[in-house]
């Protein structure tokens, strides 16, 4: 048996990191042909090279988050989506999973590539930059929310899926916009590093969905005055309400439409405040969300014609005298 203090030792670092330990923390606790005799008995179970389960079932999430830490080696933490995830971003994608490294050590790739069948994926990223104020103080270790979302945006595959990382992230308050930019300034090599700013800027600005994000976009695209974002007013019935995209002063609204609104109770809302705005004398025009991004020019074009119609004077292009 073991010495009370090394079996509370063990009890406790398991329970820590979810029944996951690395040969180096059960070494000298245990000695080898205990543990393989655990092994053998099938009340363990090797995971891979240097790494043990205390238990025989499926890895859970927790214990597969664990897996990936541990197998990238000291230093490693979550990082992008995984660590965003954790953090209680909603939406994101599950795997593969993501660990940061720090640059001046390399992750044992070959345990990494040897992984158990009930393992995702592991994707390690390094990193010259972690500064302890972007760490997490978590277990098992992770980046900072803000610090997650600026990585996943630079390791996701598309524009949209980076720009649609951050804004969830603010649009779901785990993090506010200026969170986002100081992590970027201390990121000066930052994969899509102006695509991040120019999102977190939109996002600041009250873009707070993807499909708001766009729309500003298109109307700066398209030479159309900026619009005020989330504009707060209060609705015939007294409630609260926040509008998509509003330029008062022609009394012009847009509302973006996501999948949300499909719903029949949110469609006869929608409805009544379409109403009740209508009454009040401004002008409504409303988008499906995957209109703004599919179809830019014709949304622009409708917005035009609205401002116009409101009393808009475009500015007319710059022409080019010709040369005496």
């Amino acid at each position: 048996m073991l010495p009370a203090d090394d079996a509370d030792a063990l009890d406790w670092l398991a329970f820590e990191q979810a029944g996951v330990l690395t040969t180096a923390q059960v070494a000298g606790l245990l000695s080898e042909g205990t543990v393989r005799g655990r092994i053998r008995s099938g009340r363990w179970r090797a995971i891979c090279r240097g790494l043990l389960l205390t238990g025989n079932g499926r890895l859970t999430r927790d214990q597969q988050l664990w897996v990936a830490v541990l197998a990238a080696g000291p230093g490693a933490v979550l990082a992008g989506v995984s660590a965003a995830a954790e953090a209680g971003v909603r939406g994101l994608r599950r795997e593969p999973l993501h660990v940061l490294v720090p640059a001046a050590r390399r992750a044992p790739r070959t345990i990494l590539r040897r992984l158990p069948i009930d393992m995702p994926a592991v994707q390690v990223h390094r990193t010259t930059v972690l500064p302890e104020a972007h760490l997490q103080r978590a277990r098992p270790p992770r980046t900072t929310t803000a610090r997650a979302l600026v990585d996943a945006a630079g390791w996701a595959a598309g524009v949209d899926e980076a720009q649609a990382v951050l804004a969830a992230g603010c649009q779901q308050r785990r993090v506010l916009p200026e969170e986002l930019q100081a992590v970027l300034d201390v990121l000066p090599r930052a994969p899509r590093r102006g695509l991040i700013g120019r999102t977190i800027s939109d996002i600041a600005g009250g873009a707070q969905a993807l499909s708001e994000i766009d729309f500003v976009r298109l109307c700066r695209r398209h030479r159309l005055p900026a619009p005020d974002l989330q504009e707060h007013r209060v609705d015939a019935a007294g409630r609260n309400r926040w509008l998509d995209a509003y330029w008062r002063e022609w009394r012009v609204q847009v509302e973006i439409d996501g999948a949300h609104h499909m719903d029949a109770k949110q469609w006869a809302a929608d409805m009544r405040r379409q109403n009740d705005i209508w009454t009040s004398g401004d002008r409504v025009l409303r988008f499906p969300a995957w209109l703004v991004r599919a179809r830019p020019d014709e949304v622009a074009e409708t917005v035009r014609r609205a401002l116009i119609a409101a009393g808009w004077a475009p500015t007319p292009p710059l022409r080019h005298l010709p040369r005496k």
